[in-house]
């Protein structure tokens, strides 16, 4: 059955049928994930300056509950390219096949990205921002004693945010494929994105200049890149489309030649 002829009882079974492809994965991601929980979360506490603490666990739940959520988080980023060829196939029969071919390359970009902005934010810039904290309280003579919940809570908040800010290129590139926005437009508001990121970087970093640089500084080189990618993709389009537009007049003369 084509897109064209489905009932909305049709769709609502598709959407039913993805969902439960996507809840059964999503259930097995979490098998895997419990097991590389306790792994990842060795790896996590390797790094030279947690090294330099000891952990503490304030509640007796405070290592399950964060063994949990980092077996919560493998899942998801094991099931999040499933979700998104799951979406990618219940809207693709709207799409020509050239669109289909595109968009569906976005998905291992985007899993990319998101690795690419996790690693960025724990090995670059969690450093810096942990040893900025740890000297602040040397030099007001305070010992911290830091839980291991906390720990965690504070590196997720320093990471995941960054998987989603280099989503960026794959956001700007889909829209302005989509005419929604054009790179020209885009451009033509750089300083306000600009500012926007240079907030952005002030929330996730502590007051420190080198530390707001260390992040605001990738963030706009990021802009500029994935605007530059949006170009080169609106640009592509509008040529398909120009392409388009002359074997629909050619074909529309054929048409009325044979008919005279």
């Amino acid at each position: 059955m084509n897109e064209k002829g489905m009932s909305v009882h049709d769709h609502i079974n598709e959407i039913r049928k993805r969902l439960i492809i996507v809840v059964v994965f999503f259930l097995f991601a979490i098998v895997i994930g419990f097991f590389l929980a306790e792994p990842l979360m060795k790896f996590l506490q390797s790094s030279d300056e947690v090294q330099q603490i000891t952990l503490n666990a304030f509640k007796v739940t405070d290592p399950v509950k964060i063994y949990f959520q980092i077996t919560l988080f493998v899942a998801f980023i094991m099931t999040a390219p499933l979700i998104l060829y799951q979406l990618w196939s219940f809207v693709s029969p709207g799409l020509h096949e050239k669109e289909r071919r595109v968009t569906l390359s976005y998905i291992p970009v985007s899993a990319i990205l998101f690795l690419l902005g996790l690693s960025f934010a724990y090995f670059i810039l969690f450093p810096f921002v942990f040893r900025f904290m740890f000297n602040v309280s040397e030099k007001l003579e305070i010992v911290p004693v830091i839980g291991i919940n906390e720990f965690f809570e504070f590196l997720f908040q320093m990471t995941i945010p960054f998987g989603f800010l280099f989503q960026l290129p794959v956001i700007m590139l889909f829209v302005t494929r989509l005419g929604i926005v054009t790179p020209m437009f885009l451009s033509k508001i750089r300083k306000y994105s600009y500012f926007v990121l240079f907030v952005v970087a002030a929330f996730v970093t502590p007051p420190e200049l080198f530390s707001h640089l260390l992040v605001t500084v990738p963030l706009l080189a990021l802009y500029e890149i994935s605007l530059w990618i949006a170009k080169i993709g609106y640009r592509k389009a509008m040529q398909a489309e120009a392409k388009q537009r002359v074997i629909e007049e050619q074909e529309r003369r054929e048409r009325i030649d044979r008919e005279s």
